[in-house]
């Protein structure tokens, strides 16, 4: 069975060629004429919806995002710097004193 049914060249082998398309049903009124390798042009969007994605990316960095100064940069590295020792020391006591219970309950001399 071939496992390419409805995407691609592989469907024309089974269904035959149309140049048409699909005529319309019930299900599907209003929907016209669906295209006859519906994978084929989902995969060439996706590659356009690709450029398009970056595209807008690089304006949207360019014209919208507001970028520190370097003052601002500067103080905001303080900061995160000082708040990474301050975090860092309360784990260091919350590590000591785990410990010292722990040498306590187990009756292990401290080192």
């Amino acid at each position: 069975m071939n496992k390419n049914i409805g995407c691609g060249p592989a469907t024309a082998d089974i269904y035959g060629n149309s140049s048409v398309g699909r005529a319309t049903v019930s299900k599907t009124v209003g929907r016209e004429f669906e295209p006859y390798f519906p994978c084929y042009l989902k995969n060439e969007m996706k590659k356009y919806k690709v450029l398009t994605d970056l595209e807008e990316s690089y304006n949207e960095l360019v014209h919208k995002v507001s970028w520190p100064t370097k003052s601002e940069l500067a103080n905001s590295t303080v900061v995160v710097m000082v708040a990474s020792i301050v975090i860092a020391l309360i784990i260091l006591l919350m590590d000591q004193v785990i410990n010292l219970v722990m040498h306590f309950i187990y009756g292990i001399p401290s080192l």
